[in-house]
């Protein structure tokens, strides 16, 4: 193997080493040189001219984020191409005349190859910002174009297109796999960038409820996902039959061992499309789950508690199982404060002092207004209910209950009326 490797490497060399000599003793090559020299020189002179412009009218304004200036922003990164990009195509011209003058351009096309090389190291040095694509470029693109420059790109591709992998009843060549390996990468790639470009374009749509965004969102992930599936499936040449026979098979798998999960996707749409529980509402479910909803995937919908902790619940607890939703962003909520004083007291004075005390609180809402009365006559005194309303859910972030009872206690110690307190007696 060793041997087979030396002998053929000689042989390029012997035939570089011809290549080389017959170049040096050619007049048309001597013009081919002169040609592409006069090609890079004019092109690095213009390019010098040409970019301070395309800078100051392809950047954007201070502070804009608009459509147009991104895609400035975006044309923008690629400016540091103009040289290579103008170099080409002046040696495309200088091609064209020495064929038509002298019927050979292979000094040409090697120089035309070698600019290539160049807006390969340039692109993944300057344009790319991406780490991945970064990654992509200087283990793929660059030595792609390093041995196109030196004539071994078409024979290499040529050896890993007769070398054939065999997969089951599938048949692959190497030069399938290695571009199917590209592609995909490359695709799913774009399909994430393009998921979270939507995702944040959808999400930005104020007048859309919020499970109709949650929605339009996973509806674009498939969408998005699925067709780069498709069209990786289209360059592996892999016949979309027998992908229709994968997806048969998996539908039964499906409906045999994956109910569980099949019913947790349909719910989760259901609850997307009905909207009767979304993003920020505070919920209870009978199984003694409740928090606020910070989350709603294909599966499960995240619930946060008081304490920060998360829960997954789901989806389809939402759908067979009762649920208890506190939000309502358009009314405020009712509480109530019960608590008793001794017998001696007028209770309409205490009813006073206290609707007083928990009206003048500055998250109380005064329509409906603050109601007071005594609920029921105990054994240690009069008992007594206030009812107030108040936008949004004492749920750890709002805290109303505390300062209501401290206000009433403030406001009935201030007039010397005592409550009482039951005191456990161990026998």
């Amino acid at each position: 193997m060793n041997q087979e490797v030396v002998g053929t490497a000689l042989i390029w060399l012997d035939g570089v080493a011809d290549v080389a000599v017959g170049w040096l003793s050619s007049p048309a090559a001597w013009s081919q040189a002169a040609l592409l020299a006069v090609a890079f020189v004019l092109a690095l002179v213009v390019s010098r001219r040409l970019r301070p412009v395309l800078v100051r009218w392809l950047t954007p304004p201070e502070g804009q984020d608009s459509m147009l200036a991104q895609g400035r922003r975006f044309l923008l990164s690629f400016v540091p191409l103009l040289f290579p990009l103008l170099a080409y195509g002046l040696t495309a011209l200088g091609e064209e005349t020495t064929r038509a003058m002298f019927g050979a351009g292979g000094v040409i096309g090697f120089g035309k190859r070698l600019i290539l090389l160049v807006a390969a190291r340039i692109l993944v040095r300057e344009v790319l910002n991406d780490a991945f694509l970064r990654l992509l470029g200087r283990y793929v693109l660059v030595p792609a174009a390093a041995l196109n420059l030196l004539g071994l790109l078409a024979p290499l591709t040529e050896r890993m297109a007769a070398t054939t992998v065999d997969l089951g009843n599938i048949s692959f060549s190497v030069l399938t796999l290695f571009r199917g390996v590209i592609a995909g990468s490359l695709l799913f790639w774009a399909g994430a960038w393009s998921n979270r470009q939507s995702a944040d374009y959808i999400k930005k749509q104020a007048d859309l409820r919020p499970a109709t965004r949650e929605l339009a969102v996973k509806a674009a992930e498939v969408a998005i996902f699925g067709a780069a599936f498709l069209l990786l499936m289209s360059i592996l040449g892999i016949d979309l039959t027998a992908v229709a026979v994968i997806f048969g098979a998996l539908g039964v798998g499906i409906g045999l061992g994956l109910q569980q999960i099949a019913a947790n996707f349909v719910s989760g749409v259901i609850l997307l499309l009905e909207g009767q529980t979304t993003v920020g509402d505070f919920v209870a479910l009978d199984g003694g789950e409740q928090g606020k909803v910070v989350k709603m995937t294909a599966r499960a919908v995240v619930l946060e508690t008081f304490d920060g902790r998360r829960i997954m619940v789901p989806n389809d607890h939402f759908i067979t199982t009762r649920v208890v939703n506190y939000s309502d962003e358009e009314s405020p909520n009712r509480y109530e404060l019960r608590f008793a004083t001794v017998p001696e007291v007028d209770p309409g004075r205490v009813i006073a002092l206290a609707e007083a005390a928990v009206r003048a609180l500055p998250f109380v809402q005064l329509v409906p207004e603050v109601g007071g009365e005594i609920e029921r006559f105990g054994e240690r005194g009069p008992e007594f209910l206030v009812k107030f309303w108040a936008m949004g859910l004492d749920d750890g972030a709002n805290s109303y209950m505390g300062p209501a009872m401290l206000a009433v206690w403030q406001a009935l110690a201030a007039e010397g009326i005592a409550m009482p307190f039951r005191r456990d007696v161990v026998t």
